[in-house]
């Protein structure tokens, strides 16, 4: 069935393609936003930088990110990416870590219209502009002698292909946000200059980071050819997804029986192939250290940024596989996956990086527009939602490296993480620097660009809601002006309502996802019942909307179950998971290594819980949900957690603390040697709002 669907999603785009690329008229620059042909004409395209405005808890999000780490990382770790910084002309730091942080203050300071930041970003676009080489290179240049290395410097390889990619990204933001042109013309020569060197100095010369993330040069690479309609943007495509890891291949797993490979990879017999084909036809995701984490969540949309061009069903069907393959061997309650830098399996102590979280976040967003499925929405809430606001402490001025799905201290001492050797212990620890540095400069752009991907344009000229959260969009239809203010607690309530401003009545179709976990949904119009809807669908409303016509949207949340390793159970209730309250010592400790100053977090209550089976056959009955009278601006903590559920559960006296955290978990069988310990009321906070949690728990009797 799984397969049926993809084959008619796929059927249904290219048949809605072909028919409107024989109608296409010739267009200006500005207005090809869902794909010039021969590209695959997609559903969604996102709006300029600007026109969606969060509301609420989400524009407090990014005011605390505009007063912690996003607004003032240049002054925190000055010696990074301040004025030394290759991207700025310096001699120090000249690799990803100056274009990560930029890829997030950059939407953040358009969203928010704020000058001080405004004037951050500028300096790092205006060198990028105006140091291109003739050539076409971007960047910082490499030394011309050797240099000493400094701790804590990435200052080479300057010429590798991957930090440019990042720059690609700030760069087309900067465009959609000032439409400067001066970026139009960098990028053309950029893109010219790689079509002709890639065959000397193909993507992996350097390092192995451009071969596995070169998805985000493909998605600025098709974003130029739209506005500028250039053929040879086509051809660099084809070469860059010749000299990327061939993930469709991967994904399935099965490459003699994948249709069509040949026109998947032509080049897959010569010699000039860059990768061992034998590893390749072993590789699978499920495999221990197969990928590396971050690699992995920038990858995974490799197949479907190219089935634009491509337009074969299998890249559709490798994306869906993988995601089914992750989930059962390194998958964890929260959305995201046991990855301690390269996957590690799905107990959940095993560590998360924040960087595969927000580049997961990145690589959902850009698949939702392209395909218009609803799980990939789905996925894209419950990280923002779950995964994303527990790594970073209240203020946006400390982050944990790692974060697990069973966390019952966040201390410095050694756990079983891949990379355990190389962080001192202090990979759960929230700081500036510990564990690697790489996540204080990339974590910035998950907020940011989740806020730009509420609303998108559609391809049958209507808005679309496929995320929620309160914002207000405006955006033209029709030449005339519309605003649409969407108000809403979601996720933490199921009812979110529209009101429609527009100088004079206007027919236009409006989007709305039915997220797979909603079974009933209802739609009024004005106060009145227009239509209930099952879930896991896009509705589409289309008539003849006046000013102030209202659009509610009702998504009623059940309690449901699911269940994990050694047949554990986590806990969700709409788009939010569920995490066992455990209350919270944090202590400061002082700088005495490299790694600087860094909170610790110990457990002030019990947390060796296992939950009854009863209340699992029957949650309705054995969960009862309480919510607070108000939805506080930071809802992502202990205190002001303005949902919780009650329930009962069980101390499981053998289940003990092991290399400080959660010993192995129980098998649920369920738990017969705990049937005489009386049950004890528990509390359940969403997962977001934890530090110390458990969301994968044992079931007893």
């Amino acid at each position: 069935m799984r397969t049926i669907n993809i084959l008619l999603l796929s059927l249904s785009i290219l048949l809605f393609s072909a028919s409107s690329a024989l109608a296409q008229p010739r267009v200006h620059e500005h207005t090809f936003p869902h794909n010039r042909p021969p590209l695959l004409r997609v559903p969604y395209a996102t709006l300029p930088i600007g026109a969606i405005k969060p509301k609420g808890m989400l524009r407090h999000q990014l005011e605390i990110m505009r007063d912690g780490l996003t607004g003032h990382l240049d002054e925190r770790y000055e010696f990074v990416v301040g004025k030394r910084n290759g991207w700025l002309g310096g001699d120090g730091d000249g690799f990803e870590r100056g274009p990560y942080w930029i890829d997030g203050l950059l939407p953040l300071a358009y969203i928010l219209q704020d000058t001080m930041l405004i004037n951050k970003v500028k300096p790092w676009i205006e060198w990028t502009l105006s140091h291109q080489l003739p050539s076409g290179y971007i960047g910082p240049l490499p030394f011309t002698t050797p240099q000493q290395d400094e701790a804590g410097i990435q200052k080479e390889p300057r010429e590798d292909w991957w930090p440019k990619m990042v720059m690609l990204k700030v760069l087309q933001q900067y465009y959609m946000a000032t439409q400067d042109r001066r970026v139009i013309s960098v990028l053309d020569k950029y893109f010219r200059y790689q079509l002709k060197t890639l065959p000397s100095k193909p993507l992996d010369t350097w390092t192995f980071w451009a071969s596995q993330r070169a998805a985000d040069n493909l998605i600025v690479v098709y974003w130029l050819y739209n506005l500028t309609g250039e053929k040879y943007l086509l051809d660099l495509a084809s070469l860059i997804q010749q000299q990327t890891l061939p993930f469709t291949t991967i994904f399935l797993n099965n490459y003699s029986k994948v249709d069509n490979v040949d026109h998947l990879y032509p080049h897959h017999t010569a010699d000039k192939f860059p990768f061992d084909q034998k590893l390749i036809d072993r590789m699978h995701v499920g495999q221990l250290q197969s990928f590396h984490c971050v690699n992995l969540a920038q990858g995974i949309k490799t197949p479907i940024i190219y089935y634009q061009q491509d337009k074969n069903v299998n890249h559709l069907r490798a994306v869906k596989k993988a995601f089914q393959d992750i989930e059962i061997f390194h998958g964890q309650a929260q959305g995201m996956y046991g990855g301690d830098e390269p996957l590690h399996g799905n107990n959940p102590t095993q560590g998360v990086e924040l960087c595969s979280i927000v580049e997961m976040m990145y690589s959902l967003e850009n698949m939702l527009s392209i395909t218009g499925d609803v799980t990939f929405g789905d996925h894209l809430e419950k990280l923002a939602y779950n995964a994303l606001p527990t790594q970073t402490t209240d203020d946006f001025n400390n982050r944990q490296y790692f974060q697990c799905a069973n966390q019952i201290e966040a201390s410095r001492h050694r756990r079983n993480f891949y990379e355990e050797d190389f962080h001192g212990g202090t990979d759960l620890c929230f700081g500036l620097v510990n564990g690697y540095p790489c996540c204080t400069c990339n974590m910035h752009q998950g907020w940011p660009k989740f806020i730009q991907n509420l609303w998108y344009t559609t391809s049958d000229n209507g808005l679309a809601a496929l995320v929620y959260g309160a914002c207000e969009v405006n955006t033209t239809i029709q030449n005339i002006d519309v605003t649409i203010h969407e108000s809403t607690q979601y996720p933490f309530d199921e009812n979110i309502q529209f009101k429609i401003n527009t100088s004079k009545p206007l027919i236009f179709p409006l989007h709305l996802r039915i997220p797979a976990w909603c079974k009933n949904a209802k739609v009024s119009i004005n106060g009145t019942l227009y239509k209930t809807y099952s879930g896991n669908q896009i509705i589409k409303i289309e008539r003849r909307w006046n000013n102030n016509d209202t659009v509610s949207l009702e998504l009623p949340m059940m309690i449901r179950s699911k269940r994990w390793i050694e047949n554990s159970v986590s806990v969700e209730r709409g788009p939010l998971v569920y995490a066992l309250r455990i209350e919270e010592d944090w202590k400061y400790r002082d700088a005495t290594d490299h790694f600087g100053s860094f909170y610790e977090v110990f457990p002030k209550s019990k947390w060796n819980y296992a939950l009854l089976e009863e209340a699992i056959r029957n949650p309705e009955k054995h969960f009862q949900v309480v919510r607070k009278d108000d939805l506080a601006l930071y809802p992502w903590n202990l205190s002001n957690a303005p949902i919780y559920l009650k329930t009962k559960g069980k101390i499981i006296p053998d289940w003990q603390i092991y290399n400080n955290m959660p010993g192995p978990l129980p098998h649920s069988r369920p738990l017969f040697h705990v049937k005489q310990m009386p049950p004890e009321e528990i509390i359940l906070v969403p997962y977001g709002c934890s530090t110390l949690r458990i969301s994968e728990f044992p079931v007893a009797e």
